[in-house]
């Protein structure tokens, strides 16, 4: 099986690919390291079954030559602007990276017959329903961010080319993922701003935020244990853990880790930390649950261990 792997050299993809190589697949990653690291991927350098192309996915005939070429089985859709703040300054970023992204790899399946995909979505497209238990069946979806936007027009996209060239399309709704090879988030902010100044953290928001926190080893095993057993059609699950960590947790866990106290905490205030931002969700995890998957970590293991992982990382 030949995979492709769109916005590989990023955090969740690189680790995709990792764990797709190890299935006895052969990956194709294209990346054009705008989020992505080369470093994510450079440890795959001399393996037989990778191939990697520096291409823009936005250009659309130079992604259309690499389908000629590499004939394709399946394609996992990563490839997109992840840091909502920065496409919150400018809207042009998500309409390229994430929704253009999303069409140009969709016409390419068409054209070159490529029928399984797999998109990662985004809690962002049910938008601040802070009172409510957001099902897969939700109505009234309503994007608070361009982010959360390019991505339920991602969606739209792909229900419909699903419909018309008969597709297995899965789609997974993510919460909050964390893990090694992170590029930005709250915890990567964390550490950051306290390697700086270690006596004082400034936290956006009033600290108050709480979400569910999901480790990208869960995402990844959840990714493969569904990779197999997709319908014709879209199959849209909601992917994540039932318990939440709050903002102000985090920064906790940082400093107990860092062996930090009496770090002096101020708060930006507000609900949320910035324009965008949905400061409280929360998950109706049946549906996945009842498929037979289940997240190994808590929010809150999740976070402990990611906060070893990239102290650690950066020691």
């Amino acid at each position: 099986m030949k995979a492709l792997v769109a916005g590989g050299a990023g955090f969740i993809g690189s680790h995709l690919i990792d764990s797709l190589l190890n299935e006895g697949y052969q990956v194709v990653c294209i990346d054009n390291f705008y989020n992505g690291i080369k470093t994510n991927i450079s440890h795959l350098a001399n393996n037989n079954n990778f191939i990697f192309y520096e291409q823009d996915i936005c250009d659309y005939d130079s992604l259309s030559e690499i389908f000629k070429i590499e004939k394709f089985d399946s394609v996992f859709h990563l490839a997109a602007n992840s840091d909502i703040q920065a496409s919150a300054k400018n809207p042009l970023i998500e309409y390229r990276n994430t929704y253009t992204t999303t069409f140009n790899l969709l016409e390419c399946m068409r054209i070159y017959n490529v029928k399984k995909l797999f998109f990662s979505s985004t809690s962002a497209v049910y938008g601040d329903k802070e009172n409510i238990t957001l099902t897969e069946d939700t109505t009234s979806l309503n994007p608070i961010s361009y982010y959360g936007a390019a991505k339920l027009g991602s969606e739209a996209l792909i229900s419909a080319y699903s419909h018309m060239n008969h597709f297995s399309s899965l789609i997974f709704r993510f919460p909050n993922v964390i893990g090694p090879r992170l590029t930005h988030g709250v915890i990567f902010d964390f550490i950051k701003k306290l390697g700086e100044n270690p006596n004082n953290l400034e936290i956006l928001g009033n600290g108050m935020q709480t979400k569910p926190y999901m480790h990208v080893l869960d995402l990844i095993n959840c990714i493969l244990f569904f990779k197999g057993k997709v319908p014709k059609g879209v199959s849209i699950y909601n992917v994540g853990v039932e318990s939440k960590t709050s903002v102000k947790r985090i920064a906790d866990i940082v400093c107990n880790e860092l062996g930090l106290s009496d770090v002096h905490y101020s708060f930006t205030g507000g609900k949320a930390g910035w324009e965008g931002d949905v400061p409280f969700f929360s998950y109706n995890l049946e549906k996945i649950h009842k498929a037979g998957w289940y997240a190994s970590m808590s929010s809150d293991e999740a976070v402990e261990r990611t906060v070893k992982e990239v102290i650690h990382c950066k020691q």
